[in-house]
């Protein structure tokens, strides 16, 4: 079962970042580990550094994707986006945002939903 959740969830941030590619994002790094959170995907988009959080939902009737990033979620991002700035002083400068792309299973693969801006440090 873990196998196939995480198979499901490297599908969804392949679809995730096609989607924003194609909007014009190029990829800085994917899968950015911390102790205490993980970057999906880090891009940037012309001068403004992005933070991906990727969200695959099966039963939109929980909430869906977006839904499921809660108040300690957004703070375990902040951090990693943090520790994130700190290993790449030459982003130091660059506006940040957090988005979200919240993916749902579709008859022909997975539905992406790009939301910009999902949250900001002012939320947390």
């Amino acid at each position: 079962m873990a196998a196939e959740r995480q198979a499901s969830g490297a599908a969804a941030e392949d679809a995730a970042c096609m989607l924003l590619q194609r909007a014009g994002l190029k990829l800085l790094e994917r899968n950015a580990r911390y102790p205490f959170g993980e970057l999906d995907l880090v891009m940037l988009d012309a001068a403004t550094l992005v933070f991906v959080e990727v969200r695959l939902r099966r039963d939109p009737r929980f909430g869906g994707a977006a839904a499921s990033i809660d108040l300690g979620k957004r703070r375990k991002l902040a951090l990693a986006a943090q520790a994130w700035l700190a290993a790449n002083p030459r982003h130091g400068d660059a506006p940040c945002r957090f988005d979200v792309v919240a993916a749902t299973p579709a008859a022909d693969g997975l539905q992406c939903e790009w939301i910009r801006n999902a949250f900001t440090m002012d939320d947390l």
